[in-house]
């Protein structure tokens, strides 16, 4: 409304100016040339207090626009299943979040307000104009059909390549994300250069693309700068006749070319607007592409129904649960945990496609550890994932003390059962903070979970123990550090269930000793799944399951398997050499 405001004090202006000519110029009083003066001064300096008004208003509501929409993105991408997070590149989210954010405030601020506001400034300077002088009206007026028609066209080839550029320029942030999260393996492959060069590959389409947007708003912007400068210099021509011939004053041409020259910010400003505002449709639309992602529901219904539409979206078919509502359960102690026939399939797979796991039938005796063993893509870290629901089954249960896990809130689920998987994650911050999460644990219990997986020693041992900053996904530890660090995640939360994959991998082989020793302790007071692939991640459990081909093919004691399953004795023969030599004689 303001900018509304400003724009009709600028189209006032040139009557101010037709008064001054035709009346005290053309009757020679100063004293009324100098209240004309006055009243331009004053329309002019109204005009700026406006315009910096409008700025001030505007300026908390865009900043505050702009936070709610990060906060909301981020909160949504916290809350989108494991699914859709594998189908969409890091880059691509973290430019939506970040560079098409920036786009759409510069919309919001400018094509937003001043395309509306320009469009009603040129049909009112247009109606005064035809009042005016229709004749000359007419004149300036005509290019405007034409430059609709080229606009049109403007805005579907403008448009498309936006969205290209904002494409490859998400593709860009990925690039750089890989490029700096992979510095080791490139720079210890070699291949420095290669990654140089296809950056620059990278870069070079984006330029491409810029310059041709740059293009086609360079050739609108000439046109319509162009067209209607004809337009009015014709009017000009034509003007000075019609004064020159006494038909029309000074004072009327000069008014009339002054609303002329009101209009042209508007008129030029139209190319750039549009631009502006595809800019920020394309960005929109990637904005919003991610969050109308079927995001996971907070929290379960009680029937056991799903979370929400969304929820069911993000892996396939849901699990039906009773309607009656979930028995009281335990919230101490170990869990049994009982898998009833479960299958999965990952939603990207071909529909020709084996399941990644078929008819799972597993039982886990609370305090039980149950080792699961099979080979590469057997479905071992697949089967982890379901239990903690990072993904969903398409058929079966999957049970705490008798309750489905369906019908329980993520939040109640993830308080019970807590998972480390292979490649610890860790976040910028100190040690303590990477170790608690969040969890509420004083400080015996912090050391106690250091102490289970022998990490008290070399945090303790670190330039400013559990206060140390461990840099960007603990890059200043080793790997086993590292992994240590997370386990200990696991074990500050005394959770009822424990789901470990492959937690020795990064060890040395003394350090593994110690932990074996100190996680038997640890794994006596819960339940306990665990992913092996090393020997003395065996030893650790009661009983072991072998998984091929996505099924259950034996499940016993080491021993049991080892004299009845020819295909665990096949698989095994490694570990049980690696165990014989640890033995000694």
């Amino acid at each position: 409304m303001l900018a509304a405001l400003a724009s009709i004090l600028a189209l006032a202006m040139p009557q101010v100016v037709k008064w001054i000519v035709d009346g005290p110029v053309a009757h020679r009083e100063p004293s009324d040339v100098v209240l004309g003066g006055l009243a331009l001064l004053l329309l002019g300096v109204a005009e700026a207090l406006i315009f910096g008004v409008r700025r001030w208003l505007m300026a908390a509501p865009l900043a505050d626009i702009e936070a709610a929409m990060r906060a909301d993105f981020h909160r949504h991408t916290q809350r989108l299943p494991i699914t859709s997070h594998d189908g969409w590149p890091s880059g691509q989210l973290l430019s939506r979040g970040t560079t098409d954010l920036q786009v759409i405030h510069m919309f919001v601020s400018e094509p937003r307000t001043f395309l509306p506001v320009y469009a009603a400034t040129l049909g009112i300077g247009a109606a005064i104009l035809i009042a005016q002088q229709w004749l000359l009206a007419v004149i300036v007026l005509a290019p405007i059909p034409l430059l609709i028609i080229l606009s049109y066209r403007f805005e579907s080839n403008y448009g498309d390549a936006t969205r290209r550029a904002q494409d490859l320029s998400g593709d860009l942030t990925t690039a750089v994300l890989e490029s700096v999260t992979g510095i080791r393996v490139i720079k210890g492959f070699r291949r420095s250069e290669d990654q140089v060069t296809r950056f620059r590959n990278q870069v070079r389409g984006v330029r491409e693309v810029e310059l041709h947007k740059a293009r086609l708003l360079g050739g609108i912007s000439a046109l319509i700068t162009v067209l209607p400068g004809l337009a009015t210099t014709c009017a000009l021509v034509l003007g000075a006749i019609q004064v020159a011939h006494g038909h029309l004053s000074t004072g009327s041409l000069l008014a009339f070319l002054g609303t002329v020259a009101a209009l042209r910010p508007a008129v030029e400003q139209t190319g750039p607007l549009l631009a502006g505002c595809h800019d920020g449709a394309a960005a929109a639309n990637r904005f919003f592409e991610a969050l109308d992602e079927p995001a996971l529901a907070e929290t379960r219904p009680q029937n056991g129904t799903a979370d929400s539409l969304a929820d069911i979206g993000s892996s396939t078919d849901r699990v039906a649960t009773s309607p009656d509502g979930p028995p009281r359960r335990r919230t101490q102690g170990p869990a049994e945990l009982v898998l009833d026939g479960v299958c999965f399939r990952y939603p990207d797979a071909a529909p020709d496609d084996p399941a990644a796991l078929s008819d799972i039938n597993l039982r886990i005796a609370p305090g039980e550890t149950l080792a699961v063993v099979g080979a590469t893509g057997s479905g071992k870290t697949t089967l982890a994932s379901l239990i903690p629901r990072l993904y969903e089954p398409i058929e079966g249960r999957i049970m705490l003390d008798g309750v489905e896990t369906a019908s329980m809130s993520r939040a109640e689920l993830r308080s019970t059962v807590a998972i480390a998987f292979d490649e610890p994650v860790l976040f910028s911050g100190t040690v303590i903070e990477n170790v608690l999460m969040g969890a509420e644990a004083d400080d015996s219990e912090f050391d106690s979970a250091l102490r289970s997986v022998c990490a008290d020693e070399f945090v303790h041992g670190l330039a400013e123990g559990s206060r140390t900053r461990v840099g960007e996904n603990g890059m200043s530890l080793s790997g086993g550090q590292r992994q240590r660090i997370a386990l200990a995640r696991v074990m500050v939360r005394r959770p009822r269930v424990v789901v470990l994959d492959d937690p020795l991998s990064a060890l040395d082989m003394h350090t593994e000793a110690q932990i074996q020793d100190a996680l038997r302790q640890v794994l006596a007071s819960t339940t306990a799944l665990v992913i092996a692939h090393r020997p003395a991640t065996v030893m650790l459990a009661d009983r072991v399951a072998m998984l091929a081909g996505g099924r259950v093919v034996a499940v016993g004691t080491h021993e049991e398997l080892l004299r009845t399953s020819p295909e665990y004795a096949a698989l095994m023969t490694p570990i049980e050499t690696a165990t014989n030599r640890e033995e000694g004689p």
